[in-house]
C-alpha cells in the first residue's frame, strides 16, 4: 500500500511538471513570432504546439529522461525516498513559478533537486556530468545570441535581398533538420536520421565507410535543398507571405525541439523509482505518458502566454523572430543529442537578446538580462538545497 501511495504522488508531481513545461515557455515561446506575426491564431497555435510537444517527447525524448533518471549521481541510484522528495521540490518551486509569475527555470530547478537529494542520500557526485551540462548551460547565451546576433544582421543588410537571405538560412535549417535521429527511422530501438534512413535505403545495411558517408552527405544536401526551393519559391509568389510560412515552419520545429528536450526534465526523477518497484513501463510508454502532460499544458495554459508573449515578438519583427528561432531549434536538438538538460527559457531569451542587439540594443533591456541570469542560478541553488535538506528532514522523520 505504501509503495502505491508513493508512486501515485511521484507521478503525480511528474505529470504536474508535466504540465507547467507544456503551459510555461517550451509551449508558449515556439510560435508567438508567427502569432505576433499573424500568421496563425492564438488558439490554433496552442493546439499545434500541443501535439508537437508530444511528438517531440515521444520520438526524442529518452536521452535526456535516462540522463535525469541515472546519470546525475554515481555509486547508486535514487531511493524512493530520495525520488519523491526530488519531484516534490522540483513540482513546488516551478508551482511557485507558474502561479507568481516568478522566473522558474525548469531544468535548473530538476538538474538541483535531483543533485540535492542524491547527495543527502549518501551517493556520490558526477563530476564529468557535471563538466557536460556546465559546458552547455554556459555556452548557451553565447552560441544562441551569437548565432541570432549574425542571423539578425544577415536579414538586416540591404545588399543581400531576402529572395537569397532566407533561403539560405532554410538551407542551413535543411541540414540539421536531415541529420536528427529519429527512433522510427532506425532498426529496433535505436535512431537514424532522414539522410541515414535514405541512405541506407538506397546502398543496404552492409554497406560501409565512405560509401555511407558519401551517401549521407548527398541525402544531406538533396533535402536540404529541396527544403530551401520550396522557400524560394514561395518567397517569389508572395515575400511577405513566404517569411511568415517560414516562421510557422521554424516554430513547429522549436516545438517539436522542446517536447525532446524538456520532457526528461519530468520523467527523470521517476525512473529510479520504477526500476527499485521492479514496475515494467517500457520507456515510450512513459515518454507517451509525459507528452501527454506537455500537450495538457499546451492546450490549457499555453494559449494565454502565446497571446501575451506574441505581443512582445510583434515588436521584434518576422527578421528577429526568425534569427531568434533558428538558434533555438539547433541548441534544442544538441541537448537532445547529448542527453544534457537544458533551459528552453535560457535558449529563447538568449536568442532574442542576440538578435535584439543586431538592431542596436533594441528591447535590451540589462537590468531584465541580470535578473534574468540570477533567477536561473537561484533557481538552481535553492532546489539543490530544499532538495538536500529535505530529505534529510524526511529520512529522520521516517527514523522515528
Amino acid at each position: 500500500m505504501v509503495a502505491i501511495i508513493t508512486l501515485a504522488v511521484a507521478a503525480l508531481a511528474s505529470l504536474f511538471m508535466a504540465w507547467a513545461i507544456g503551459a510555461g515557455s517550451s509551449g508558449s515561446t515556439p510560435f508567438a513570432p508567427a502569432v505576433g506575426a499573424n500568421a496563425i491564431s492564438v488558439m490554433r497555435a496552442g493546439f499545434v504546439v500541443g501535439l508537437l510537444g508530444l511528438a517531440g517527447a515521444f520520438l526524442q525524448g529518452a536521452n535526456v529522461t535516462e540522463a535525469v533518471g541515472s546519470e546525475l549521481v554515481v555509486g547508486g541510484s535514487l531511493s524512493p525516498t530520495a525520488a519523491i522528495v526530488a519531484l516534490a521540490t522540483a513540482a513546488a518551486l516551478v508551482a511557485v513559478g507558474v502561479f507568481a509569475g516568478y522566473p522558474i527555470a525548469t531544468a535548473f530547478t530538476v538538474t538541483g533537486a535531483v543533485v540535492g537529494s542524491g547527495l543527502a542520500l549518501g551517493l556520490g557526485p558526477a563530476w564529468p556530468k557535471y563538466v557536460e551540462i556546465a559546458s552547455l548551460w554556459l555556452l548557451t547565451p553565447f552560441i544562441g545570441g551569437g548565432i541570432a546576433f549574425v542571423t539578425a544582421k544577415l536579414l538586416r543588410n540591404e545588399r543581400v535581398p531576402e529572395s537569397v537571405a532566407v533561403p539560405a538560412l532554410a538551407f542551413l535549417v535543411g541540414i540539421l533538420l536531415a541529420n536528427i535521429e529519429f527512433v522510427i527511422l532506425g532498426p529496433g530501438n535505436t535512431g537514424r536520421s532522414i539522410a541515414s534512413a535514405a541512405t541506407r535505403a538506397v546502398v543496404g545495411e552492409a554497406a560501409t565507410g565512405t560509401t555511407v558517408l558519401a551517401g549521407t552527405v548527398l541525402a544531406t544536401l538533396a533535402f536540404a535543398g529541396f527544403f530551401a526551393g520550396l522557400l524560394r519559391l514561395d518567397l517569389t509568389r508572395d515575400e511577405a507571405a513566404g517569411q511568415r510560412h517560414f516562421l510557422l515552419a521554424l516554430g513547429g520545429l522549436v516545438a517539436f525541439s522542446a517536447g525532446g528536450s524538456q520532457v526528461g526534465l519530468a520523467l527523470g526523477p521517476l525512473i529510479p523509482l520504477l526500476e527499485q518497484g521492479n514496475i515494467d513501463i517500457a520507456l515510450p510508454v512513459l515518454l507517451f505518458a509525459g507528452g501527454l502532460g506537455l500537450l495538457a499544458g499546451s492546450w490549457t495554459g499555453a494559449p494565454r502566454m502565446i497571446k501575451a508573449l506574441s505581443q512582445d515578438y510583434s515588436s521584434l519583427g518576422s527578421r528577429r523572430s526568425i534569427a531568434a528561432l533558428i538558434p533555438s531549434f539547433a541548441i534544442a536538438q544538441s541537448a537532445v543529442f547529448f542527453g544534457v538538460p537544458v533551459s528552453f527559457n535560457e535558449i529563447i531569451v538568449s536568442a532574442i537578446i542576440g538578435s535584439g542587439y543586431a538592431a542596436g540594443g533594441a528591447g535590451v533591456s540589462r537590468q531584465k538580462m541580470v535578473y534574468t541570469v540570477l533567477a536561473w542560478l537561484g533557481s538552481l541553488a535553492l532546489a539543490l538545497g530544499v532538495s538536500y535538506g529535505g530529505f534529510l528532514l524526511v529520512d529522520a522523520l521516517l527514523q522515528l
